[in-house]
């Protein structure tokens, strides 16, 4: 199971030296978690999660293995990308393929980095690139809804919920505000997610800062944190410069280096977790003596969707999952210890998967 973050920008904004410092990263950690670089654009990096760690030495586990996430670096968007500037179609046609957008914005002064339209305001660069999606989304709505309309007409209920929904979107784009902000139901939903509209993809806003602002931000990060508050988004602060020195660095190294910056983290761990959160993703384990194992799955999945994580025929002859809670299988010292302490659940074909838990299934093959 794969869920893409695209990562996209201006030109200039740090946007490659994030993504070069998120790839150098999970290299530097592939000894011990799988990585691999699909293209020289996308990368996998292990999701942090010391919860990992804490279930593997209770469970005497030979190898650690993260679940993951794949960045795409997608090419700086220039002005006009929706009429092919730049590379318009090519960036257009990336960030359909990916699930969540981290918006890079710079917000660090640099005169030996020229700004492609010669000022430094992250707020301003946020609408040039959001602009440029919502006016590709319109371009692709008015050439579709007509034929919606038609369709619902003709007594298409299908096309009449997709028809209004298009409705509803366009609404929004011609006002200048992304389709992210429709009103939909939980029935119209899928349909909605079928258009494939640019900026209907969830957005985590990434403030690239100086390094001297690496811990609290600055000015021109608040006014970005401020946006994302009224929008309800997700937020980060980084220095990608600092964050491609933490990546060169040893582990031994990196806390020292963190600690005199006064960071508890890299800042990459944040953007992860955001871009994680960000897809309404959740993370279970299975834990045993050859590997201690996070699985990824969407929020609200049952017991049998979290056994196709594993495999489709785990899910297909579900029987049920023997369950322990995080907390219940550290404070009990492991699975025999919690079933002991009748904290071993056996949950059905009904049973919504928590983020944290263990789990073993049972099957027919």
């Amino acid at each position: 199971m794969g869920f893409k973050c695209g990562i996209v920008g201006l030109p200039n904004v740090g946007k490659s030296t994030l993504f070069n410092a998120l790839t150098q990263t999970a290299a530097a950690q592939a000894a011990n978690y799988p990585f691999c670089t699909i293209e020289p654009n996308v990368g996998e990096v292990a999701v942090p999660d010391p919860r990992l760690d804490v279930l593997a030495r209770v469970g005497k586990s030979a190898q650690i293995i993260p679940t993951r996430l794949t960045f795409v670096d997608i090419a700086g968007l220039v002005r006009g990308a929706s009429k092919g500037e730049g590379l318009g179609n090519q960036f257009l046609s990336h960030i359909r393929e990916v699930d969540a957008v981290a918006y890079v914005l710079r917000c660090f002064e640099d005169g030996d980095v020229t700004h492609v339209e010669n000022r430094i305001d992250p707020f301003a660069d946020a609408e040039t690139v959001e602009t440029e999606l919502m006016l590709a989304d319109l371009d692709s709505l008015e050439r579709r809804v007509t034929a919606a309309e038609k369709k619902a007409k003709q007594g298409d209920k299908e096309a009449k919920i997709q028809a209004d929904i298009m409705a509803a979107a366009l609404i929004l784009l011609r006002e200048g505000k992304p389709a992210r902000f429709t009103k939909i139901s939980e029935e119209q939903r899928p349909v909605f997610q079928q258009l494939g509209l640019l900026t209907a993809k969830p957005v985590v806003y990434v403030a690239n800062v100086d390094e001297g602002s690496a811990a609290t931000g600055n000015a021109h990060s608040k006014r970005v944190e401020e946006r994302a508050k009224a929008e309800g988004a997700a937020f980060v602060v980084i220095s990608a410069k600092i964050e491609s020195e933490i990546a060169q660095l040893a582990s031994a190294e990196r806390d020292d280096f963190l600690s005199t910056l006064g960071l508890e983290e890299p800042g990459l761990n944040r953007l992860i977790r955001a871009g994680y959160s960000l897809l309404h993703l959740i993370t279970f384990f299975t834990i045993g003596p050859k590997e201690a194992r996070a699985w990824t799955i969407h929020k609200g999945d049952r017991a049998p969707q979290a056994a196709g994580a594993i495999h489709t025929d785990f899910e297909k002859g579900f029987i049920r999952a023997e369950t322990i809670a995080y907390d219940d299988y550290v404070a009990n010292n492991g699975e025999a210890g919690a079933r002991d302490a009748g904290k071993l659940r056996l949950e059905g074909k009904e049973y919504v998967v928590q983020d944290g838990d263990v789990m073993h299934f049972r099957f027919n093959t």
